[in-house]
């Protein structure tokens, strides 16, 4: 069962829309994750700076967090071969879709992108669906 986190999830999200905020006005950068790493190839070293240092964080803050307050406990109820496609869904829909969640549903909704708020709105619709046929359709 899942916990409900009202606080801690509010916090998180402030967070993360924060530091949307921060590197869009800061250096007029979108905080799409997938577009920050696929710009890392082939960017010029001055470009590369603010990419490395914004994914750093993303990586670090949660190793911080983990030394501070202790590592979550973590199940993970898939085999190895179902999380490697999954993955590999999840990089083929970022690119079918143009963007990652992070950049449609935080960044693009936030600049009334048309395109972010359908690509938003079909992903968390897939989402509910896929979550019912789990929990209801597949004996979950």
């Amino acid at each position: 069962m899942t916990s409900f986190t009202p606080v801690a999830s509010t916090v998180g999200g402030a967070l993360i829309g924060g530091a949307a905020a921060l590197l869009w006005l800061a250096l007029g950068r979108i905080a799409g994750i997938s577009g920050i790493v696929g710009s890392l190839a082939g960017a010029p070293r001055d470009e590369a700076g603010w990419a490395l240092a914004f994914l750093a964080g993303l990586m670090g803050a949660p190793l911080l967090v983990a030394l501070l307050f202790g590592m979550p406990q973590i199940e993970i109820a898939a085999g190895p071969l179902l999380l490697v496609a999954a993955g590999l869904l999840v990089g083929f829909g970022t690119r079918l879709g143009s963007g990652c969640t992070s950049g449609h549903g935080v960044c693009g909704i936030a600049r009334l992108s048309s395109r972010s708020i359908a690509a938003t709105l079909v992903f968390m619709a897939t989402a509910g669906v896929t979550v019912f046929v789990m929990r209801h359709g597949m004996g979950g």
